[in-house]
């Protein structure tokens, strides 16, 4: 995603398109990765993320050079359809495995796997810069990455949990069988919250992407070299934080990570939204960044765990739902600028991190099995 994303103004020059027309294309970017998301969801179910995990990671390392070999309109938007398919896929297959591997491992561990895409992220912008100065073309550069993927795909595809599921899962899923109708529709309620909260975490995230550098260079005058380093704050903050966030939860629970979490995460967009200085706008989006950082992970994990027989649904619907939230935040803050200057309009995010962490309560139940785990064996 990373390599797609730092080659899109040269593939845009390319193709010739303007802004508008590419914002249209991304669109079905989006779409193809929600469509992806609902059919990986319950195919990893049904088959093992040992078979789905390498299959869509192969897949969406093959599908990354098509953007790069277009050159008109229409190829470009079929090539981002096909891609974005493929990048569902595997992101809602490797979080579904990520959940089992968390229960086996006895502690937390998923937002240690969200930080490693944080990380793909940074190497994709050195790697990009390198081949962008050496005048390498964008397809040859996005085939090399296309062709390590697909190996990295495929060499690990050995090392994944098989699809049997443990004893401690089936016993879980038998529970499950027996259990009341009340409860099992409790259970889907209970994911459909966890989604709308993925929703509105992942709506502040795709706001911050897309919003933090104008913010600084249009309501603070900064230059637009300094303004970039708004995002770069946001998300270096946000990488650290969940490089650490899984030893936190392990200590205090998921609950409380997401409560203190969204609740850190509103106090510093509202010093974004407030402040008239450009060191404390940084300070804010450095704590908005490190507050969101631990809360999409518990929400996967939660949502993972709530049924370990539809893990891979389960994380579909979340997942699928929060991927709207992050291309709707952009568009969001965009069209409320027509209303209000741009600092006012994060307030909107400062409401929807309070309700997040007023709403945390609902990681009480079934999150917090990976945690008792581990405290038990020690």
């Amino acid at each position: 995603m990373g390599t797609w994303v730092v080659n899109i103004p040269a593939i845009e020059e390319r193709v010739g398109i303007s802004h508008a027309t590419l914002g249209a294309l991304l669109v079905l970017l989006g779409l193809g990765a929600f469509i992806g998301m609902q059919v990986a969801g319950r195919l990893t179910d049904r088959l093992g993320a040992r078979i789905v995990v390498p299959a869509t990671g192969a897949l969406c390392s093959a599908g990354l050079v098509l953007p790069g070999l277009s050159r008109e309109p229409w190829t470009l938007a079929g090539a981002l359809l096909v891609f974005g398919f493929c990048n569902g896929c595997l992101d809602v297959s490797m979080n579904a495995h990520a959940v089992h591997v968390e229960k086996a491992y006895g502690r937390p561990v998923m937002s240690a796997f969200h930080a490693t895409f944080s990380v793909g992220g940074v190497l994709a912008a050195v790697v990009g810069a390198a081949t962008a100065s050496a005048g390498l073309n964008p397809a040859a550069g996005m085939a090399a990455i296309g062709a390590l993927g697909i190996v990295t795909a495929l060499v690990s595809a050995r090392a994944l949990l098989p699809p049997a599921l443990t004893a401690a899962d089936t016993d879980a899923v038998e529970e499950a069988g027996r259990a009341p109708a009340a409860r099992r529709r409790s259970t889907g309620g209970r994911i459909w919250l966890l989604a709308a909260l993925a929703l509105m975490v992942m709506l502040c995230e795709g706001a911050a992407n897309d919003w933090s550098a104008l913010h600084l260079e249009d309501i603070l005058g900064a230059s637009a070299s300094t303004a970039a380093f708004a995002y770069g704050t946001f998300a270096a903050t946000m990488t650290v934080g969940r490089l650490l966030a899984d030893r936190l939860v392990t200590r205090f629970g998921s609950m409380a990570i997401l409560r203190y979490g969204a609740a850190a995460a509103a106090v510093g967009i509202t010093i974004v939204a407030l402040s008239p200085w450009m060191w404390t706008a940084f300070a804010g989006w450095a704590l908005f960044g490190l507050g969101l950082s631990g809360c999409v992970p518990q929400l996967f994990s939660a949502a993972g765990h709530a049924d370990p027989s539809a893990a891979g649904a389960n994380v579909s619907r979340v997942a699928g739902l929060g991927y709207v939230g992050m291309l709707a935040g952009p568009a969001v803050i965009g069209w409320l600028t027509h209303l209000v200057a741009l600092n006012h309009a994060f307030v909107l995010l400062t409401l929807l991190c309070a309700i997040t962490a007023v709403a945390a309560g609902v990681l009480r139940t079934g999150s917090e099995r990976p945690r008792e785990t581990a405290a038990s064996s020690n």
